[in-house]
């Protein structure tokens, strides 16, 4: 049998139609994958890096189900930082940034989604945004902090439920850091499906607080038109912060320095806004 032969036996006649069919079932194959493992890949929790001890809290869920959290209180900030960490790290891994936060006059208030570090439960987007809910009520209803004081900042993956509370609730400000357009925009840069995970592009420019977008110039992992696509999106009052010499996982000391000194900025801008506004 030759080749042209063993070619038509295997595949078949060309036609349009074969074609259309072809990319049809392609296309329907992805978007089931999207559908029942995306979750699967936006989240990628590692071994626990800590142990539960006393400093660290757990917030009950609706299910049941606990998640763990760290409060740094800071005695003389004017603003608590709600901050969503990113993938594949846990409260003990981002303790030292944590640290740093809180050493630059700020109160700050982080957790672990659920499946991270000690959280109990499965990771998920929907989840994730429960998370935050959650987190955030326990400041306001249970610490009595004045949402108008709460900053809610977002890396990464974190960007996603950042951006939902701060479209959902009157927060005093959100930064978002290192993030996305959407989840999938990642991989695909285009929209393909009618869904998305964490879409922030959809909802940044309905968030009515000042906003802060941060993003390294030289990320290969969320590349920079990301944050660019985000900021021109937000509505005034807004900041950007565009980092040479950082990427995904990597700054260096002169963009640290300006990364702080921006956050910085960003706090007296939410400070004059409120004032202006009282």
């Amino acid at each position: 049998m030759d080749k042209k032969t063993l070619r038509k036996y295997l595949i078949g006649e060309f036609s349009l139609r074969r074609l259309i069919r072809s990319i049809i079932f392609i296309y329907v194959c992805i978007l089931i994958f999207a559908v029942i493992w995306s979750d699967h890949k936006i989240f990628l929790p590692q071994p626990a890096s800590y142990n539960d001890s006393p400093e660290i809290i757990k917030l009950k869920l609706n299910d049941e189900k606990s998640i763990s959290a760290l409060y740094l209180v800071n005695p003389v900030a004017g603003y608590t930082v709600l901050y969503n960490h990113a993938n594949a790290v846990d409260l003990g891994d981002i303790r030292e940034f944590l640290d740093h936060y809180y050493s630059q006059g700020f109160s700050v208030f982080s957790y672990d989604y659920n499946g991270y570090g000690t959280s109990e439960g499965k990771p998920t987007t929907q989840n994730a945004r429960k998370n935050a809910d959650t987190a955030l009520k326990y400041l306001i209803e249970e610490k009595g902090i004045p949402i108008k004081h709460i900053i809610v900042h977002g890396r990464s993956v974190g960007g996603g439920p950042a951006v939902y509370l701060a479209y959902k609730y009157n927060i005093a400000g959100l930064i978002v850091e290192s993030s996305f357009v959407t989840a999938f925009r990642v991989i695909t840069r285009i929209r393909l499906f009618p869904f998305d995970k964490f879409p922030n592009i959809n909802l940044i420019d309905k968030v009515n607080c000042p906003v802060l977008v941060i993003h390294g110039k030289d990320d290969e992992t969320i590349p920079f038109w990301h944050g660019e696509k985000l900021f021109r999106k937000a509505k005034e009052p807004k900041m950007n912060c565009w980092l040479d010499d950082a990427n995904h996982n990597y700054i260096s000391a002169k963009a640290e320095m300006k990364y702080w000194a921006s956050i910085s900025s960003f706090a007296k801008l939410i400070s004059l806004e409120q004032e202006n506004n009282f």
